[in-house]
This record gives structure tokens, sequence and C-alpha cells, in this order.
């Protein structure tokens, strides 16, 4: 008895598909129904393309369920469970939109934007709570970079040993004779 019964058509669609295909996923489940359907067994054919067998029943319940639809939709994941992603692409936007302007004109104490701030200002003006992780991974797609302020503090001046009585001889480009 084999797991999957394909028609003419279906076989020849699945053979174009393979063909033609970029995407590496749909490729290994067309190429898994055509070999259940020639008779091969399911541990065989598990075993080749490294899932398991109950990953295979998945597939062909899967492409029989999906009759009405296209080839590539019936090849297509399955819907997947669990939290959805939802900062990817709507925060970007919202970076863009706000990253040239100065934190300060907007209420913050800080001279230059980073990612605890972003996402404080996600959550306080576009009422957007995401996770410092969801911030810096939009600030990675977005290519931002920006250096860290220099302070200048702690260098000394070029007349420094004149103040201190000293002097400057032999240290500048004029000499002193």
């Amino acid at each position: 008895m084999t797991l999957l019964t394909l028609s003419k058509k279906e076989r020849a669609g699945l053979a174009e598909h393979m063909e033609h295909t970029p995407n590496a996923k749909e490729l290994r489940r067309a190429q898994a129904l055509l070999w259940l359907d020639s008779g091969e067994e399911v541990e065989a054919v598990a075993t080749r393309l490294h899932v398991s067998g109950r990953t295979l029943y998945r597939w062909a319940r899967r492409f029989e369920v999906r009759t009405p639809l296209s080839l590539g939709e019936r090849l297509a994941e399955g819907a997947r469970s669990g939290r959805p992603r939802t900062a990817y692409g709507v925060i970007d936007p919202l970076i863009v939109a706000v990253i040239d302007e100065d934190p300060r004109e907007l209420g913050y104490r800080a001279t230059v934007w980073t990612a605890p701030l972003l996402q404080q200002y996600l959550e306080e003006v576009q009422q957007i709570a995401v996770g410092r992780h969801s911030v810096a991974l939009a600030i990675g797609r977005l290519r931002l970079r920006w250096k860290r302020p220099r302070h200048h503090l702690a260098r000394r001046a070029s007349t420094w040993r004149q103040a201190k009585g000293g002097s400057n001889l032999g240290l500048g480009s004029a000499s002193a004779r």
C-alpha cells in the first residue's frame, strides 16, 4: 500500500516544479511526494531526506488536503503555531523616521539614540511594546551606525607646559632661536 497516489498531471507538475523552484523546501517536498508515489518506503525516503516519517505523512496529507490550490501553494509550508513576529518590519520605518532627530528635542536627556532609548521612545510615543533585542535587530537590518561621542576633557592643550611654568621649546614647528 502506498502512502500517496498522484495523478499523471500531478506527477508532471511536481517534476516541472522541481526544475524551476528556487525554494529548497518545496523541492524536497516534491521529491518526497514523487518517491512515495513511486512506491518507495516511508522510512527510506525519510532517511534520504533526513526527516522523520511523521513529517512525510504531514507533507502527503497537506498536499492532498490543498487540492483546490496551485501546485506551489500545495507544497508551501503550513501555518506555524506560536506567537507571530510583530516587530519585524513594523518598527523599522518608525526608527528611520526618528533616528536623524536629536533625542533632546523629544524630551530625552541624551544626545544620541541607543537601542534602550529607541525602545523607550517606541513604547512611550508610538505605544509599541518591543524588546531591546528587537530594536537592536532592527538597527542591524537598517544598517544604522553611529559613533559614540568623544569627550576631550582629558586631552591637554598644546600650551600646557607653558601654563605650568615650563617651556614648549623643541615641541613646536618654529624654533626658538
